[in-house]
């Protein structure tokens, strides 16, 4: 599986083909993780066939939906628990991640995996996900932003140029450095 761009949450519902001797088999869900509807129907399959004797050949997709956020206008924190396979065996991991979405924490979660562990997302399996408070925070990194007063300051600014205008100062050349503390 390639991650180009952003992860999308999809609900695959499938079961095993009806026979004669099963005419309503089990129907089985799972919320995957993919770019797109085909890569989610290939990784139910993938699963099922792991956890259940079930195959494509042998099954059928009943249903193939993507699940989207209501409020995806509020940062969160997110939870993720994942087991993924190295060049020296199989580990699990939790991680956590700030985002609007908990798409966008899975592709955060992609990403950052390529990069420190490089992990193909192939062997990456997400095995949880939970919206966290900030009391449930365990990594330093998400507890720092999870304080009512955080700033953010601009110690050392530079003036920027404008349309028509010199960036730092009216000429071009000029024998003094620019000032960028505005304390």
């Amino acid at each position: 599986m390639t991650v180009a761009g952003k992860m999308n949450q999809y609900q695959v519902v499938g079961r095993k083909a009806a026979t004669e001797d099963h005419p309503n088999p089990e129907a089985y869900r799972m919320i995957i993780f993919a770019p797109n509807p085909v890569i989610a129907k290939s990784k139910f399959w993938y699963y099922m066939h792991q956890f259940r004797k079930m195959k494509k050949t042998t099954g059928e997709i009943l249903d193939c939906v993507q699940l989207v956020e209501k409020n995806s206008r509020i940062i969160k924190n997110y939870g993720i628990w994942l087991r993924y396979s190295s060049r020296s065996g199989t580990h699990n991991m939790y991680r956590e991640y700030r985002d609007l979405t908990l798409t966008g924490a899975v592709t955060q979660l992609y990403n950052e995996m390529a990069g420190r562990h490089r992990t193909r997302p192939r062997s990456i399996q997400i095995i949880r996900t939970a919206t966290l408070k900030a009391s449930e925070l365990k990594r330093d990194n998400g507890m720092q932003f999870a304080k009512k007063n955080v700033k953010f300051p601009l110690p050392h600014r530079v003036a920027s140029g404008k349309r028509g205008m010199k960036a730092l100062s009216s000429s071009t050349f000029t024998t003094q450095r620019p000032t960028t503390f505005f304390g």
